[in-house]
């Protein structure tokens, strides 16, 4: 998300009143296998060169996995990194019911690291500050905003890392494993395109989900409290995209959970019945779906082949404060802010010269925000943007941690339902993906050895 859609979480206020703006994150068949056997061992602790008890305490194993190792750091870290990564205290009630899931996850990811390691595939650091650049844009951040908030709560980047490349390089493996079938033929769009085309004026729902897996379909007490608090965390503003990045088991995840433009038969029967009666950008209930449950929030909804909407072309710049504003008691840096950002708005004339202005400043944000439809603004946004005439800008917007300023470039009306074969083509693709995916981690799960460990019995309680 980009910086002007945070600000429409919070109140465009005058500029006299010099009141800030609190900037705001932003949301198909399942079929897993059970979970591989676990045994329980006599509890072990890694040497740590440390009598400490907080020091053992870290190190106990919860689990091991094919011989490799899960402790209770590897736990709390990942913890720790949601806490930091959504913005909101979770009280120590809320991290216990969490550290469950928190385990099972792991495990998976254990078993899909040791599969692209025996494989010989690399994950570049290129694709994996990509993905950490694509975290920040996505949630309105600035450049290495994720980073700065971990090493501020002193939580390791390497916990982040670890995670980013479990997914890329699992994406990796399905790729390999999907060969010929990871192209997509002119023939198959075209396939594609004749079947919307036969559903014409039928609805389609732009989807976000999270998707968690049930261990042990007889006891899924522990996943569904766990699916209950996430979802109660998501109705109290944590970012959708960034809790489906964590924790969502589904190949959506790298997407923020992302499924985009689906149609009714693509739905679960589960979920469909709910997506259909459910408000826009609402939180569902848990949706119990085979192999696991469910979180879904519908985005917008369309007729097949007819959605006329408003494209806007944008650009912004940004002015960067030195330090978090105090309305009562602006500094002299913000007020200058303020007068640059006043004269700006008076003097600017095309788009191009917004971007000047914006790398001038630094590019603390995007100058182009991408192409946004008018419709899908939030409500407060979408008055901002409506009262800025084609290659005007708007006045100055004050937020915590500096000034935006928007312009439009142009508008277009366009149907918006009209897929492109482009897009055909990776709805194909995710299909595809997808199952491969499922078939894998069932095979995975199949052949492991997994033994539970002791230590784990207090939040393992899935497990006898």
């Amino acid at each position: 998300m980009s910086f002007y859609l945070r600000l429409s979480r919070s109140a465009l206020l005058p500029l006299t009143a010099w009141a800030a703006l609190m900037a705001g994150g932003t949301a198909v068949a399942k079929h897993h296998g059970p979970q591989a056997t676990t045994d329980a061992t006599t509890t072990q602790q890694a040497s740590t060169g440390s009598d400490s008890p907080s020091a053992l305490t870290e190190n106990q194993i919860i689990a091991i996995v094919n011989g490799q190792i899960l402790t209770q750091r590897d736990v709390e870290d990942r913890a720790r990194l949601f806490v930091v990564s959504t913005g909101l205290p979770l009280s120590p009630d809320i991290m216990a019911r969490m550290r469950n899931q928190l385990i099972h996850q792991l495990i998976d990811e254990r078993l899909k690291m040791q599969e692209i390691l025996s494989r010989h595939i690399n994950v570049d650091p290129e694709q994996i500050a990509e993905a950490i650049h694509t975290i920040e844009a996505r949630n309105g951040m600035p450049e290495n905003a994720l980073r700065n908030r971990l090493k501020a709560d002193s939580i390791s980047l390497t916990t982040l890392i670890d995670q980013l490349r479990v997914q890329i390089g699992w994406m990796q493996v399905l790729r390999e494993d999907l060969g010929v079938r990871s192209r997509v033929t002119p023939l198959q769009i075209t396939q594609r395109e004749q079947a919307l085309q036969a559903e014409a004026s039928r609805p389609q729902y732009f989807i976000s989900e999270i998707f968690i897996p049930v261990v042990d379909p007889r006891h899924d007490e522990a996943e569904l409290n766990f699916v209950k608090t996430i979802i109660t965390q998501l109705r109290n503003g944590a970012p959708f995209p960034i809790v489906a990045a964590q924790f969502s088991q589904d190949q959506s995840a790298l997407q923020g959970g992302s499924r985009g433009w689906m149609q009714e038969d693509n739905i679960e029967p589960e979920v469909l019945p709910i997506v259909k009666k459910m408000p826009e950008n609402a939180i569902s209930n848990p949706i119990k779906v085979p192999g696991g449950y469910e979180i879904v929030t519908v985005h917008s909804r369309r007729t097949i082949g007819k959605q006329m909407g408003t494209l806007l072309n944008m650009r912004q710049a940004f002015f960067p404060f030195s330090s978090p504003l105090n309305p009562a008691e602006p500094t002299d840096q913000q007020k200058a802010s303020l007068q640059k950002a006043i004269h700006a708005s008076q003097t600017i004339r095309s788009c191009s010269e917004m971007e000047a202005l914006n790398a001038s400043l630094g590019n603390s944000r995007p100058s182009n925000p991408g192409l946004q439809i008018a419709e899908r603004l939030a409500p407060q946004m979408k008055q901002v943007v409506d009262k800025i005439p084609t290659g005007h800008v708007s006045r100055p917007l004050v937020a915590p941690d500096g000034i935006a300023l928007l312009m439009v470039c142009s508008r277009d009306e366009r149907n918006l339902a009209q897929q492109t074969p482009g897009q055909i083509a990776d709805q194909l693709m995710n299909e595809r993906v997808e199952q491969a995916s499922q078939q894998l981690q069932r095979s995975l799960r199949r052949h492991a050895i997994i033994k539970i460990r002791p230590a784990a019995k207090t939040v393992l309680s899935t497990h006898g």
